[in-house]
């Protein structure tokens, strides 16, 4: 069984056991989340479809850490202008374990 969700204005497939990093959630480490935004509810052949949402489907996950992920470079350089310029960026993560998934 498996389930799309979507967060942090994406979207993830996940199935039960599976660990994902997501957008940044405001939740403590070990706390329990809850997704309503499920958009596809597979088990097997039976596959429900939401318009949006598949409607009384949930996802639950456990918070397991925060952090940030690898520095992506940013270079920006205009030939013959004397123009270089450099930045760098790391996004912050919420990694969870999925631990159920409950469709309607």
């Amino acid at each position: 069984m498996y389930a799309v969700i979507a967060t942090g204005g994406k979207q993830y497939r996940v199935a039960a056991g599976d660990k994902v990093r997501v957008e940044l959630l405001p939740a403590e480490v070990g706390a329990s989340v809850d997704f309503s935004e499920v958009m596809l509810l597979a088990n097997g052949d039976n596959i429900k479809v939401g318009t949006p949402f598949v409607a009384g489907s949930t996802v639950s996950a456990i918070v397991k850490a925060h952090g940030r992920g690898e520095k992506i470079r940013i270079v920006k350089h205009r030939r013959r202008k004397h123009h270089h310029k450099e930045a760098g960026h790391r996004q912050y993560f919420t990694e969870l374990e999925i631990t159920n998934i409950s469709g309607g």
